[in-house]
């Protein structure tokens, strides 16, 4: 039986010397996609933009149109093709940015486990895996230090008592974690995951176990969407266990 005959859009994008809409590429490369034949139409300069837009009651552009019909923008190409939910219905929080920073974490600490000891799973590969971590959500909150501190005062209960320690809080993460990468000057590195650990799962436990509170971790930096709580604690957790057991696995062996 053969194929049905693909179906015609029309996108109306703005292409100009110095600007190429990347939202409108996107909308045409998902419409190609999804087995659209694409009518492609430029909008070469500001004039012909703004007349589209003032004849088709829009303020903004790619703007896509199927059968005679306007679906909009590409987000709402997104909802019309059905990968996102319609706008109701979709959720302010997630955790895609801690799993990203997990993952990656994991596969560079397999990767130097195996590089190391010629083998993928070692104790030395779940040291790598917490302190790589560290080390990697230390960068996020150091991509804008005002604005973390900011929202690590909504629950921190240490930074509440000197705000200080909120703009000092990345850098310590990040020495900590650096520090137990290298499994260098343990004698600094561990008290200092052990403090900023400590005080964070008090934090953390608090404000979400007994106030319920409904609030952003800071864990990934400015304009988290990642909610506070599990994910936040462990975290904190993993630092704690990094720190005392550091200095307890030098005195052992």
């Amino acid at each position: 039986m053969p194929d049905p005959m693909p179906r015609t859009a029309q996108l109306y994008r703005m292409v100009m010397p110095d600007h190429l809409c990347p939202l409108g590429l996107k909308s045409k490369d998902l419409l190609e996609r999804q087995g659209f034949n694409v009518e492609d139409h430029h909008l070469t300069t500001r004039e012909e933009t703004d007349a589209f837009k003032a004849k088709h009651g829009v303020e903004t552009t790619p703007q896509t149109f199927v059968d005679g019909e306007r679906v909009g923008g590409y987000d709402d190409l997104r909802v019309y093709f059905g990968i996102d939910p319609p706008p109701s219905e979709q959720s302010g929080t997630s955790y895609r940015p801690v799993i990203a920073i997990f993952s990656v974490a994991a596969l560079l600490a397999l990767g130097l486990s195996w590089h190391q000891y010629g083998a993928l799973l070692s104790l030395r590969a779940v040291e790598w895996f917490i302190s790589l971590s560290m080390t990697m959500l230390a960068v996020q909150k150091l991509r804008d230090v005002e604005s973390f501190s900011t929202m690590f005062l909504n629950y921190d209960l240490l930074a509440r008592r000197w705000v200080r320690y909120g703009y000092i809080y990345p850098y310590a993460e990040a020495l900590a974690g650096i520090l137990m990468t290298a499994g260098a000057l343990v004698w600094l590195a561990s008290p200092v995951a052990i403090l900023i650990g400590a005080a964070g799962a008090i934090s953390i436990f608090k404000a979400v176990y007994i106030d319920r509170r409904e609030l952003k971790c800071a864990c990934v930096g400015e304009g988290s969407s990642v909610p506070l709580g599990f994910v936040s604690l462990t975290e904190s957790l993993m630092m704690l266990g990094m720190g005392i057991w550091m200095p307890l696995k030098a005195w052992l062996i």
